[in-house]
C-alpha cells in the first residue's frame, strides 16, 4: 500500500470540496478543548443528527470544564439520556476532573498526554489536539478508515488488507503541513457523505481519480458491459462486492440493551433515591420473576464496576 503519486493534487481536491460545501456543524465553531471533548465523545458510534441537540443541551447545562467536574454523577448520566453507551458520560466526567486535578484546569495539548485522560483512546486524543489545538496529527475513526482503505488500498474485500498502523502511516503523510484541521475535518466529511459503507456515491467523489478503489469498480464494471455486449446473455456476477457481508448481534435483547434498560429505570428515579433490584426487575425484563434477580443482580454489579450506579444492598441508585 502507498500514497498516491500526486498527494498534492488529491489534497487540495478534497480541501476545495470541503471549503465548498463543509456542513455548519455547532463543534466545527470552536477551538475550546473542553466542548471539543464533549462532541467527540457523543459522536462516538452516534449519528450527527441525534448528537447535536444532546450537545447543546449538555453544554447549556455543564458550559465549563469545572461545571462538568463538580456535578453530580447522577445528573451527567441524567443528560446523556438518548445517546447511549452511558459510559461514555462516566468517562467525561473522570476526565474533566483529571484535567483539573493533575493539569491544574488546563488541557494538555500533546497527544500523549491526553491519551492519559480517562475514557481518552488514540483517536480522541489525536482529534482533540487537532480540532483544539490545530496540530497536524493524524488519526482514524471509522470514516477516515473507510476513506483510507478504499483510496490507498483499493475495495473493501481486496487483499491483502492494510493493517491499522499502515492506514495510520499512509494517512500521517497526507496531512497537509499547517491545514491538519480541514484536512481531518474533510476526510471525515467525506466518509460521511459520500464514501459510506454501503453505498459510496464515487461519482461526487473529489478524489475518485487517485482513488484505487474507484479504479477497481469502474474496470468491473467495463469489463461486464463488454460481457454482456459480446455473449447477449446475462452479465456474470460480480467478482468483487463493494461492502463486507455484516452479521452483528441484534441489539434488542442483548447484555447491552438491559444494562440501558437499567440505567434508564434509574434515570426516573428522584435525585439520590435509591430503589430495590426486585422492583426494577419488571422495568428492565418483561416477564421478571424473582428467580430472575441473580441476573439483574450481576447486571447492576457490572454498571457498577464502570461507574454508572451505586449498589447498596440490594438496591441501586444513579451516583
Amino acid at each position: 500500500m502507498s500514497t498516491p503519486l500526486d498527494a498534492t493534487a488529491l489534497q487540495e481536491r478534497l480541501l476545495s470540496w470541503f471549503a465548498a460545501g463543509a456542513r455548519d456543524l455547532p463543534w466545527r465553531r470552536t477551538r475550546d478543548p473542553y466542548r471539543i471533548l464533549v462532541s467527540e465523545l457523543m459522536l462516538q458510534q452516534t449519528q450527527v443528527e441525534r448528537v447535536i441537540p444532546k450537545y447543546l443541551a449538555f453544554l447549556a447545562a455543564f458550559p465549563t470544564l469545572e461545571d462538568l467536574a463538580s456535578a453530580p454523577t447522577a445528573e451527567v448520566i441524567r443528560l446523556w439520556a438518548g445517546l447511549g453507551y452511558n459510559r461514555r458520560a462516566v468517562n467525561l466526567q473522570r476526565a474533566a476532573r483529571a484535567v483539573i486535578e493533575e493539569h491544574a484546569g488546563v488541557f494538555p495539548r500533546e497527544v500523549a498526554a491526553l491519551r492519559r485522560l480517562p475514557g481518552v483512546g488514540p483517536y480522541t486524543a489525536g482529534a482533540v489536539a487537532c480540532f483544539a489545538f490545530e496540530q497536524d496529527v493524524a488519526f482514524i475513526d471509522t470514516n477516515i478508515r473507510r476513506v483510507l482503505r478504499r483510496a490507498l488500498a483499493g475495495p473493501d474485500q481486496s487483499e491483502p488488507a492494510p493493517s491499522e498502523r499502515e492506514l495510520l502511516d499512509a494517512g500521517a503523510t497526507l496531512v497537509p503541513p499547517g491545514r491538519g484541521w480541514a484536512w481531518n475535518q474533510a476526510i471525515m466529511e467525506l466518509g460521511a457523505l459520500v464514501c459510506t459503507a454501503s453505498a459510496p456515491a464515487c461519482r461526487r467523489c473529489p478524489i475518485r481519480a487517485a482513488c484505487r478503489a474507484y479504479a477497481a469498480w469502474s474496470a468491473e464494471d467495463e469489463a461486464l458491459v463488454l460481457a454482456m455486449g459480446e455473449g447477449g446473455g446475462p452479465a456474470p456476477a460480480r467478482a468483487v462486492k463493494r461492502v463486507a457481508d455484516r452479521r452483528e448481534e441484534p441489539y434488542q435483547g442483548s447484555r447491552r440493551w438491559f444494562r440501558g434498560r437499567l440505567v434508564d429505570a434509574l434515570r426516573a428515579q428522584p435525585t439520590g433515591e435509591a430503589r430495590p433490584l426486585i422492583e426494577l426487575g419488571p422495568l428492565v425484563k418483561a416477564g421478571f420473576l424473582e428467580g430472575d434477580l441473580p441476573w439483574l443482580r450481576d447486571l447492576a454489579a457490572g454498571l457498577a464496576r464502570d461507574g454508572l450506579v451505586l449498589l447498596e444492598g440490594d438496591t441501586a441508585r444513579l451516583p
